[in-house]
């Protein structure tokens, strides 16, 4: 299957553009867009985080996230896919990770949204720092 054109994969210190992704996966063909966005929360197991740090093996994570994308095109009837995840210190309410997927039809899009953020998490090699008010632990990227 020829990928190009239909795959956008960015790994980036930088802030992340919805309307980038929308872009990229906008499509006259398409009635179907689906957006994932996996913002930064204030708190997590009732612990109040001030913000997370992403790392990322870059070369090897952007190869795993093109592998993502490649099976969501045969698995379902999707015209285009982006994965953008930011590295990096990133603050509360700011996106760490946006997907984007077009479909002519809805539930396509969303299926292969879906898959695209479960994979991600446990096959991208990303690493999260959360960071406390009295400190800071690395945990599984993992739900």
């Amino acid at each position: 299957m020829n990928t190009l054109n239909k795959i956008d994969l960015v790994i980036s210190g930088e802030v992340l553009s919805i309307g980038m992704i929308e872009g990229f996966i906008s499509d006259p063909s398409c009635g179907g867009k689906s957006i994932f966005i996996g913002s930064v929360r204030d708190q997590t197991k009732n612990k109040k985080v001030l913000r997370l740090e992403f790392e990322a093996y870059e070369a090897m994570a952007l190869k795993e996230m093109e592998k993502i994308c490649a099976f969501a095109l045969t698995a379902w009837p999707i015209k285009k896919m982006a994965i953008h995840h930011r590295t990096g210190l990133v603050s509360i309410g700011e996106a760490a990770v946006i997907i984007g997927v077009s479909s002519a039809h809805r539930d396509a899009a969303i299926q292969a949204c879906s898959y695209a953020i479960d994979t991600l998490k446990k096959n991208v090699p990303i690493w999260k720092k959360e960071i406390f008010e009295d400190g800071e632990v690395w945990v599984a990227a993992h739900p």
